[in-house]
């Protein structure tokens, strides 16, 4: 398949070719044959991408207050790379996407195959969309129609939020693509419409499908039209659909409008308000999001359960189809909006054309290759491997910000052949597999993993998927590095431990990605702590941060939760620095408050080992951004090591030992990958031995299982 990426560092727009996405549970694959460019979102991040740093920085100040903590808490040349990397990963463009469905996964009713279908799916010739953002196509309706669907939702989603009745009078102030779709659907609704635009080609459009204009670069005032146009009595409703950084539209909306009257911001304006406009008149003021209720929402979005029509009547979903039943009846008109047809294989001119011509409005992408041409498994990225069989040949499953930003580098810069990389949707795979040199990327994950001449294997997926694929790779006789957690269930655990054991004497290396245990201060804590033979306590704290309690992390069926996922690390780290086998777990997590729900990532886990030593991890998502992340500090016979943030060491009472720091954050990634990497090559053992990662996940499931039971 061919997609359209948007690099936010350097600023191109490209065409790459990659891997056709996986059918996947309640997910459908399109074919596309129509896409429509939004020319105001697609021209802001155009814009953005091939803006400089500065002006970078400049458009988003909340996003340098972050950097300026990290650079804080983890130090400059951390935050760099950090920053370096999100600048460094394209982003997918468009959002306004029609084809004929080829393909189906588990859970998904009410299509089939070769219906052609709507849906937000991006600028590619296959798209991979949930079911509930997709709605089918009415006869009556062409495909360059139904590609303004998802955009004219927005429009309606904030038309829903206003409450229009017949007879109404109300503005709508900017009239691009999304603006001229509302001054219809306003007026379908009996409402008579006042169109605000500094641009008269715009306004002459508006004026076409029945609105009155106001133009202020002419001189006129918007808010006297407004009293104007509402007979003295102030407008009952303004939706704003205009984007700019003034907060000119917000605050002329409250000055032209009646008393009580409805306010809904459809774009992005600035918002310094004075509050005596809203006061006095009891004025209602809302932000709309997107197309409607299910936007954001993983539960909706990714695994397709819809909210009941008698209690959210109007979904996403539900509003693409409101859209295009408008269409089918002649009430919605798009033809005056198409302002120019473009193949999809010439999309860098339509781009270079959108920020160069502010009045393109409906820019239509048009796919013309042979649908069966586009639906490859694996493509290839450079010249082809001459991998010596001897030393690791690894194969990569997935291609998050983990795996692109630290792993992956790290086998790189330890000598690994990269060979290919797997992933789903394709894209990821393609992206940073060529960045880093993989010969080949593929979505046919199981082929690779079976391919011959790969031995080892790299899993960095979604953690409910990391048991199955470390037990179809051992199975396969390849060594296995995943990324923690090992597994999130006992089922999981079973699994892969039944795996490892049916290979007996002759089972492959299996390594957890544990890297914290092999960082440089670490390592000297260590070294330091084997000369105490007294046992030794522990007190471990982890600054988590605070993630939503709908992430998919803290899904336990899907990332573990957050103990699994990342307290496992510091339950391994324990485990490392006082060398004896756990023998004992206590865990108790923050209890409610005030009825609200505590998530299990605020919680404290102690553990008691053989050798008498014992200490707590204190996994904690309640502090702020600006303290710490990490700190490990030991306590052992009159001495003690403080470790904050993997940068700065200090000993107290040691002889011959103050201090270790750094001048860059070494969480151990590096050493970590180069450990197992060197066990293949060498054939040694594995750096963590197996028994050691069954235990370590075996107390973490244990720990969960009492947070989980108070």
């Amino acid at each position: 398949m061919k997609q359209i990426l948007q690099d936010m560092a350097k600023g191109g727009t490209t065409i790459t070719e990659a891997p056709a996405p996986q059918v996947s549970r309640q997910h459908l694959v399109v074919s596309t044959t129509t896409s429509l460019i939004s020319a105001g979102t697609e021209r802001m991040l155009v814009d953005f991408g091939r803006a400089s740093y500065l002006d970078k920085a400049r458009q988003q100040p909340e996003k340098v207050k972050m950097v300026l903590e990290k650079i804080q808490t983890d130090g400059l040349m951390t935050t760099i790379d950090a920053v370096q990397s999100k600048l460094g990963q394209p982003l997918p463009l468009g959002y306004c996407n029609v084809g004929v469905i080829s393909g189906i996964g588990q859970g998904v009713e009410g299509f089939k195959k070769g219906d052609r279908v709507v849906s937000n799916g991006p600028h590619a010739d296959v798209v991979r969309v949930s079911k509930n953002l997709c709605a089918r196509i009415p006869d009556e309706v062409s495909d360059e129609a139904a590609s303004f669907t998802v955009v004219a939702s927005i429009g309606l989603q904030g038309i829903r939020l206003a409450q229009p009745t017949l007879g109404e009078a109300f503005v709508v102030t900017g009239v691009g693509l999304i603006g001229l779709l509302t001054v219809q659907l306003l007026r379908a609704q009996g409402c008579r419409v006042l169109a605000i635009d500094f641009d008269d080609s715009k306004l002459a459009i508006a004026e076409r499908l029945g609105a009155e204009i106001c133009n202020p670069a002419n001189g006129q005032d918007p808010v006297a039209a407004g009293m104007a146009f509402s007979r003295g009595n102030g407008v009952d409703g303004v939706i704003i659909t205009a984007s700019t950084k003034a907060s000119d539209p917000v605050i002329q909306a409250a000055r032209m409008s009646r008393k009580r009257g409805r306010i809904v911001l459809v774009g992005v304006t600035g918002l310094e308000l004075n509050r005596a406009d809203f006061y006095e008149k009891e004025l209602s003021f809302q932000v709309s999001c997107s197309y409607g209720p299910g936007r954001y929402d993983p539960c909706y979005e990714e695994q397709g359960q819809d909210y009941p029509l008698g209690f959210v009547r109007w979904t996403q979903q539900r509003n693409f189809e409101a859209v295009l039943d408008m269409m089918a009846s002649g009430q919605l008109d798009v033809a005056p909006l198409i302002t120019h047809r473009i193949d999809f294989e010439q999309a860098e001119k339509a781009y270079d054309l959108l920020t160069t011509d502010k009045s393109a409005l409906g820019i239509i992408l048009a796919y013309s290759s042979e649908p069966e041409a586009r639906h490859i498994r694996s493509v290839a990225l450079s010249a082809p491997v001459s991998a010596d069989p001897a030393k690791p040949v690894v194969g990569f499953v997935g291609a998050g910000n983990y795996a692109s930003r630290m792993l992956i580098p790290a086998f790189k810069e330890a000598g690994a052949q990269l060979h290919t990389i797997a992933t789903s949707g394709g894209i990821n795979g393609v992206v940073h597999g060529d960045k880093a040199g993989f010969a080949e990327a593929t979505t046919d994950t199981q082929a690779m993993i079976e391919n011959p001449a790969i031995n080892t294997v790299a899993i960095v997926t979604r953690h409910n998927s990391h048991a199955r694929f470390v037990a179809s790779a051992l199975s396969a006789g390849k060594h296995v590095f995943v990324e923690k957690p090992l597994a999130v269930t006992r089922e999981d655990l079973a699994d892969v431990k039944a795996a490892y054991q049916e290979k007996g004497a002759h089972a492959p290396l299996l390594m957890v990605g544990f890297n914290r245990r092999f960082s440089p201060q670490v390592q000297k804590m260590k070294a330091l702590l084997d000369q105490v033979s007294e046992p030794k306590s522990f007190i471990m704290t982890m600054n988590a941060g605070a993630i939503p309690a709908d992430h998919w992390t803290q899904n336990n069926e899907v990332g573990g939760g957050r103990i699994i996922g990342e307290a496992c690390h510091f339950i391994d780290l324990m485990r490392f620095l006082a060398g004896a086998e756990v023998v004992s777990v206590q865990a108790r997590r923050m209890g409610e408050a005030r009825g609200v729900p505590v998530t299990e990532d605020k919680a404290a886990i102690t553990l008691g080992f053989a050798d008498g030593s014992f200490g707590t991890v204190h996994y904690l998502a309640n502090g702020p951004a600006s303290f710490p992340k990490e700190r490990v500090e030991v306590f052992a016979a009159g001495r003690v090591l403080q470790l904050d943030n993997f940068r700065k060491l200090r000993g107290y009472g040691w002889s011959g030992f103050k201090k270790m720091n750094l001048w860059r954050q070494d969480k151990g990634q590096s050493a970590c990958a180069a450990a197992f990497l060197s066990a293949i090559e060498t054939g040694g053992s594995s750096p963590i031995p197996a028994g050691e990662l069954f235990e370590i996940a075996s107390v973490t499931l244990d720990a969960v299982e009492q947070l989980r039971s108070q």
